[in-house]
């Protein structure tokens, strides 16, 4: 069996409406024989009478009141199913895979979530949390629609765009001898045992760190798998680490204490993501998202 044209199901329906050729056609903007010519062949499609035309108007048959009701049942369909695709088409249905990074949470990551949520209601956020490496990793395995990231980077085919830049700080046991100074200077803080993450979890951040804080060599005598296990290890006694401000700040854990570092001040940056090859329209708003956070 044929499928029934939507066209024709509408003339029909707007005709079981009014049930009267000249008012439908008029509110269709169509000619009264072309509606008639459009009702036949409607009615030689389902192989049965639709209407029976009287003076003064038409009126349903009992196969018609089935079709009538049908139809627009079929039509509010068609209707939702069409806007559905183009909110999808606008970005503004579907879902997006996200993958944040480890060491940042809170500031402008999740008030760029946040804004993109409220202003995509429809739009399902499945969010994971990973290192910078595996994050990126994601992306071009397309895992991923968008992630987090730690830049530099410069994988083929990954772009990304800056989401902000956060101060690095020293973080130091309680008891530690620069503990009571405001700012530390990088001649005081070399040769001082230090605690970092592995560098294949992030390599440029790594890099950039240890070349900001630790220019002239860093003594590094312990790994440990995140942030919050570095700081842990300060309290512990005996290492530094140098700790992006907002991460360490959300932590805070007791017996470490935060310190500047002197001029130049040191700094990280978080960018977001995505794979140029398979970006979706949801992450199109995405980045429309960030460059309305301002």
């Amino acid at each position: 069996m044929e499928p029934l044209d939507l066209r024709r199901l509408r003339y029909f329906v707007v005709l079981a409406r009014e049930l009267h050729f000249t008012h439908a056609a008029k509110e269709l903007c169509i000619a009264q024989p072309a509606l008639s010519q459009q009702i036949r062949t409607l009615e030689r499609e389902v192989g049965a009478r639709l209407v029976e035309r009287r003076p003064g108007g038409c009126s349903l048959t009992a196969v018609g009141k089935v079709v009538a009701a049908e139809a627009t049942l079929l039509l509010a369909q068609a209707r939702a199913a069409r806007e559905n695709i183009d909110a999808a088409a606008r970005g503004q249905d579907g879902r997006i895979r996200l993958a944040y990074t480890r060491s940042a949470r809170g500031g402008r990551v999740d008030a760029l979530i946040e804004r993109f949520r409220a202003q995509n209601p429809h739009v399902e956020v499945l969010p994971e949390t990973g290192w910078h490496a595996p994050n990126v990793a994601g992306l071009t395995a397309g895992r991923y629609d968008a992630a987090f990231v730690r830049p530099p980077l410069d994988e083929p085919g990954i772009h990304w765009r800056l989401v902000d830049t956060e101060e690095l700080r020293l973080a130091l046991p309680s008891g530690h001898r620069l503990a009571r100074l405001r700012r530390v200077s990088r001649e005081e803080v070399a040769g001082e045992p230090a605690v970092m993450w592995p560098r294949e979890n992030g390599p440029g951040m790594f890099d950039r760190i240890v070349a900001q804080v630790w220019p002239s060599g860093i003594n590094l005598v312990r790994y440990e798998p995140d942030d919050e296990q570095l700081l842990r290890a300060v309290a512990a006694g005996g290492v530094v680490a140098a700790v992006p401000e907002g991460r360490a700040k959300a932590l805070r854990l007791r017996g470490v204490v935060l310190r500047r570092l002197t001029p130049p001040t040191p700094t990280v940056d978080i960018g977001l993501a995505w794979n140029v090859r398979t970006a979706t329209p949801v992450v199109q708003r995405l980045l429309a998202t960030l460059d309305g956070l301002g």
